[in-house]
């Protein structure tokens, strides 16, 4: 992600997200343009939505993709996740309105510009959703998919988290909304060979 602008306030943020009409990040006054993403990303984002769609068909959670913002009240962070899970209701930020508080299951596609991120900082403030039970994260570079389960103990983002990896034939447990994803099915690319 490139830097569009330092030290704005949230509101200056969410004007600034609005006159560009693009999606930025906002990181506690810092905000930054979003790269755009490879063909092979968008793949694997698409399938892993429209898998867990199928999934949860008929239950009382609803997939979200890169287009909704998550924010982080307590860091004053805001972000866009390549996936998000809600169950039951979907809560907002009172700060802003189109941004969502309550992700229960969170997914990111990792790329070499954004994986350090998404393994480090990101999840970090991640961990301040008090209803996130699930942080997944997909490879781009081979089928692998690393599904971070919170293990609760009352201490919020000090929690522990247990990783679960999973390959080629293996299925995706997502504990948290009792369904499973065949791994197969997110990489699969009917115009492959």
């Amino acid at each position: 992600m490139e830097e569009a602008a330092a030290h704005l306030s949230y509101q200056e943020y969410l004007a600034l997200e609005l006159e560009r009409g693009e999606r930025c990040e906002y990181a506690d006054g810092l905000v930054y343009a979003m790269a755009g993403g490879t063909p092979t990303h968008s793949r694997l984002c698409s399938n892993t939505l429209a898998q867990l769609q199928l999934a949860l068909a008929g239950r009382r959670c609803v997939v979200h993709g890169p287009e909704l913002k998550l924010r982080v009240e307590a860091t004053n962070r805001a972000t866009y996740a390549d996936a998000s899970v809600f169950c039951d209701e979907l809560e907002t930020s009172e700060v802003d309105g189109n941004a969502a508080t309550n992700p229960r299951v969170i997914i990111e596609v990792l790329s070499p510009s954004t994986e350090a991120a998404d393994r480090g900082e990101k999840f970090r403030h991640y961990q301040h959703f008090e209803a996130l039970e699930e942080y997944v994260l997909v490879s781009q570079d081979r089928p692998r998919v690393e599904v971070f389960t919170r293990i609760r103990a009352g201490r919020g983002p000090q929690d522990a988290w247990r990783l679960t990896i999973r390959g080629p034939g293996d299925e995706v447990a997502f504990a948290s909304l009792d369904v499973a994803v065949a791994v197969d099915a997110i990489y699969h690319d009917p115009l492959a060979g």
